[in-house]
């Protein structure tokens, strides 16, 4: 019988030498290699994993995920959430297994705490990248977004899809941590649309209780940004543990001082995984953090997860005149007003995002699971091994 990790360790490829390089082999003799996927930037002895758990030495080379996903949705695009991108477009969203931190309120910790948590198991999916890419065009998706996972250490597989995306002339994203490093930057860049990056804190001990470092996540948001990939933040507010004054300042105005123009997503916390003792964000919460957003000199900010309860702060307005361009109720777009060039039809300002040229009506204003998965077979991890 196999186990989940035996499974996932057929599902592998020699990763792209982008992301990876032989070091010295140690006082053991065994050959040793770092990767570059992600900021922990792993050295890893053969045999052995880093620290996602699902890149590998072996034989020293640097084995990577490939070849399956542990999930599909569709969701809407402002779920991921893009508020400034393509409004009401269907969102085709894919995930693997592993991720390089571990968040104790992770709200997707079955598919990123897998082979870390004993209690996270989800039996991957074998699939094709053309299948994937054909699966989202008979939804009517319009991007394709790697997420549910840490998608920079699956990165390899993701340019893969991505490849095809662009192919078939959607467009593609990243929803994750941040944790990125010049090297994975650069080999995403050429396929790579938009990313959504959460800034979880503004607080080295906070980041190191999660397993990671600060100050990778804010090279990562200043790399993007010199990019020119389209980039929106997130900060999902947890009482006690980012919300401070002081903290909100200092977060606010190093967003500030890349653009004040990129939109930052303040969120409401709900009890999930492994922290359930913080009450949940309330929404006076949210609308202070707006507000000293606004002092740091934001122009774009939302308030999410508490739809109807936070005013125009789910909406987008014009940072000129005001005038609202986009209303929204959750997920669902009850107004769109922006002009075909992406100018604000009151003042004509232009205004910072990825705009479609139209605005073609909204395909679903929550989740669903594709209509045809028949395509992606299911890999159970107690198969014995000649049925996988």
């Amino acid at each position: 019988m196999s186990t989940l990790r035996e499974v996932l360790d057929r599902r592998v490829r020699v990763g792209d030498r982008a992301l990876w390089e032989s070091i010295d082999s140690g006082s053991s003799g065994n050959s040793r290699i770092r990767c570059f996927a992600c900021g922990h930037c792993c050295p890893i002895q053969e045999g052995q994993s880093g620290v996602c758990k699902v890149r590998f030495n072996r034989g020293g080379e640097l084995y990577v995920p490939f070849g399956y996903v542990a999930g599909v949705q569709c969701d809407p695009i402002e779920k991921k959430p893009f508020f400034h991108a393509s409004p009401g477009a269907l969102a085709y969203s894919f995930g693997m297994l592993g991720c390089d931190l571990h968040c104790s309120y992770c709200q997707n910790w079955v598919t990123s705490q897998a082979l870390r948590d004993p209690e996270a198991i989800s039996a991957p999916l074998k699939a094709a990248p053309e299948a994937l890419i054909e699966d989202a065009l008979r939804q009517g998706a319009k991007v394709v977004v790697s997420t549910y996972n840490e998608p920079l250490i699956t990165s390899e597989w993701a340019v893969e899809i991505f490849r095809h995306a662009r192919e078939a002339g959607l467009q593609t994203a990243y929803v994750s941590n941040g944790n990125g490093t010049p090297q994975v930057l650069e080999y995403l860049r050429p396929w790579i649309d938009l990313y959504k990056v959460d800034l979880k804190s503004f607080d080295d001990r906070r980041y190191r209780e999660l397993g990671g470092r600060l100050q990778p996540i804010l090279d990562t948001i200043r790399a993007l940004h010199k990019m020119d990939i389209w980039l929106e933040i997130v900060t999902l507010l947890i009482p006690g543990f980012n919300d401070s004054d002081d903290e909100l300042k200092r977060l606010t105005e190093f967003v500030a001082s890349v653009s004040v123009d990129i939109p930052w997503h303040v969120t409401a916390f709900h009890e999930d995984y492994k922290m359930t003792s913080p009450a949940d964000t309330r929404a006076e919460d949210l609308l202070r953090a707006a507000a000293i957003g606004r002092e740091s000199g934001l122009r774009y900010i939302y308030c999410g997860n508490l739809p109807g309860q936070i005013g125009e702060l789910e909406n987008t307005r014009c940072h000129n005149c005001g005038f609202t361009l986009v209303r929204r109720f959750g997920y669902w777009i009850q107004e769109y007003t922006l002009t075909s060039e992406g100018k604000c039809p009151s003042c004509e300002t232009r205004i910072p995002g990825r705009w479609s040229k139209h605005f073609d009506g909204q395909i679903a204003a929550s989740p669903f699971l594709p209509r045809a998965r028949e395509q992606f077979v299911r890999i159970e991890p107690r198969a014995s091994s000649q049925e996988l």
